[in-house]
């Protein structure tokens, strides 16, 4: 895959690629057109996703609206580069205050709606409380703003199932260095430490307009965090509870999560050369 440098006039101006991130490679994809009057779409996975997980959503829901679109892998994730562990039990905060404004800068891009996905919906709401500015909307699925036991009781589930299932076989479809995406990620959130991890102190900071999507039967956390986004952040929320879908309302209910996507981000669009 191609290398993209901040120098480069467009990072959309080829296929898949790696960004260069602060001396770090992370992988990247885009979709759509170049960025031009509207801001792009970013796309944020979640714990054991990568860019390449996404599938062809993201290039669906930019399709659909004329947008541009952007995915990358965290470090640890898909084809970027490998993570250190164990990782820190701020590594959500790590992720929205140091390396996603750098990468955005590194992209180019200065205005942009975030669309994340369980741990990228809980860095996408760090990022707008940090940078109201440069985050225009918020599309969430499934968030986490603080720890619930039926989510930690899911991950030691699936972490007991690791070595005895064909769960590593399935990771390495997507990620160059499978271990270390699944337990770098698992052993952070069993932490004893990170039962005290909580985000709802900075969601008043958060006024860009929000949309959450949650699932009736997920499995990682219940409808009281989208209780806790709605009453603490400052801009408007729109929510959608989804029956028959479980964490993942873009893999479990693809044609209805495109559909409120599609509709929040029109009806939060702005003008031509607004952005």
């Amino acid at each position: 895959m191609a290398e993209l440098t901040p120098g480069r006039e467009s990072p959309w101006s080829d296929g898949p690629g790696f960004l260069d991130v602060a001396g770090t490679q992370l992988e990247v994809r885009r979709f759509g057109p170049p960025p031009a009057d509207s801001p792009p779409i970013v796309f944020l996975h979640e714990g054991l996703g990568s860019a390449g997980l996404w599938r062809d959503y993201p290039a669906r829901l930019c399709e659909a609206l004329g947008r541009s679109g952007l995915a990358y892998s965290r470090v640890g994730y898909g084809a970027s580069e490998p993570v250190r562990r164990p990782r820190t039990v701020s590594f959500m905060h790590t992720e929205a205050h140091e390396v996603l404004p750098v990468l955005l800068d590194a992209a180019g891009l200065s205005r942009v709606d975030l669309y994340g996905h369980s741990d990228g919906a809980s860095i996408a709401l760090l990022f707008a409380s940090r940078h109201p500015r440069r985050a225009r909307s918020l599309v969430l699925e499934a968030p986490h703003v603080f720890v619930e036991d039926v989510t930690t009781t899911s991950i030691a589930r699936i972490n007991d199932a690791y070595g005895t299932t064909d769960l590593r076989g399935k990771m390495a479809r997507w990620h160059d260095d499978p271990d270390g995406a699944f337990l770098g990620w698992t052993e952070v959130w069993l932490d004893p430490e990170f039962r005290s991890w909580d985000i709802q102190d900075v969601l008043p900071d958060v006024s860009a307009p929000v949309l959450v999507l949650q699932g009736e039967d997920d499995e990682y956390g219940s409808w009281a965090q989208v209780d806790a986004v709605v009453e603490g952040v400052a801009g408007p929320v729109r929510t959608r509870r989804l029956p028959e879908c479980r964490h993942a309302p873009h893999r479990d209910q693809p044609d209805v999560a495109l559909a409120e996507a599609v509709r929040f981000l029109m009806e939060t669009a702005e003008p031509p050369g607004s952005g």
